[in-house]
């Protein structure tokens, strides 16, 4: 019966230990009332502002976590009532998060701020378009990305009038180091030879870094300089046009290596490997992944270094 019972416990344990998490225990405190302002954030960028801005007197919750895509998210069970709890819900915006289900209560809440309208209302030159549609991937670039640290200060002052100050002063400080991280971006890219200032990544996510970081200064051609075989909303899907236009993209470039994203399929990148190799251009796949759509468990100044560190890393050590 004592063996029984040691068998029981060790088939619950794992859901036991589920059960308990630190994050589902750290929802259930964000939903209880503990006197400090509520923030809902879509993503791990925004929310990475929001609480650095925020300090102790903000409460925030991501509501896209860990490697889920932005562009496709729907509402799924017990999102409704985080929507409902937030005091404020901050969201990216440009047409980010396009889930149906998501987007109509981020557009139509009043409680909602759109930080990349906000940007783009006062930057709007800044904002790139591929197509007839806005990219969205403005934290790419992170001299552009500090430009939402305002509006967030706004949103935050108006809702808790009291921590105004203190938003401020928060703000400034995180104004400060991203200034210092975009430089030190902006001189290991250009440290790279222009010759291999060149990108693929598996969707088009890194535009505003390719503009930022890897033109030459002046350079008005600055789209040559990344591709991707997939758009800004990754599909999984390739068309053999696709993969030609990646293929010659690599030959004209004389580039040799693909950089795989760590919320995004690697197939596309891989049939792209194996095609160029069949055709007499040898390629290889990175074996560390950017991050673009998503951060992992870095904040977002450690992901952009991530980034650039590995980019540095395998560019100039490929022919």
């Amino acid at each position: 019966m004592m063996r029984l019972k040691k068998v029981i416990l060790c088939l619950l344990l794992p859901f036991l230990i589920l059960g308990c998490s630190p994050s589902k225990n750290r929802l259930t405190d964000w939903l209880k009332g503990n006197g400090k302002l509520k923030v809902l954030s879509t993503t791990s960028q925004v929310g990475d502002l929001v609480t650095t801005i925020g300090g102790d007197r903000v409460d925030n919750w991501v509501l896209i976590q860990g490697e889920l895509d932005p562009h496709s998210y729907e509402i799924v069970k017990g999102d409704l009532e985080k929507l409902d709890r937030a005091d404020v819900i901050i969201y990216n915006g440009l047409g980010l998060e396009h889930g149906a289900s998501l987007s109509s209560i981020l557009e139509s809440s009043p409680k909602s701020m759109a930080l990349g309208g906000e940007i783009s209302s006062s930057h709007p030159n800044e904002i790139l378009m591929r197509g007839q549609v806005i990219d969205p991937h403005i934290w790419m670039d992170i001299s552009l990305w500090k430009e939402g640290i305002a509006p967030i200060i706004k949103a935050l002052s108006v809702a808790d009038p009291e921590g105004a100050e203190s938003y401020a002063q928060r703000g400034r400080e995180l104004a400060e180091q991203m200034e210092v991280a975009h430089l030190e971006v902006l001189s290991l890219m250009q440290n790279i030879p222009s010759d291999k200032r060149y990108l693929v990544t598996s969707h088009d996510a890194f535009h505003y870094f390719a503009k930022k970081y890897l033109a030459d200064p002046g350079q008005e051609n600055w789209e040559n300089r990344v591709a991707a075989p997939e758009g800004l909303a990754p599909e999984g899907q390739l068309s053999p046009r696709d993969i030609e236009k990646i293929i010659q993209y690599l030959r004209v470039t004389n580039i040799s290596v693909l950089f795989p994203e760590s919320n995004v399929s690697r197939d596309s990148i891989r049939k792209i490997a194996i095609a160029g190799k069949e055709l007499g251009h040898d390629v290889h796949i990175c074996t560390t992944p950017l991050y673009g759509d998503t951060m992992g468990e870095l904040s977002y100044l450690e992901m952009m270094k991530h980034n650039a560190a590995t980019i540095a890393n395998h560019l100039c050590n490929t022919q």
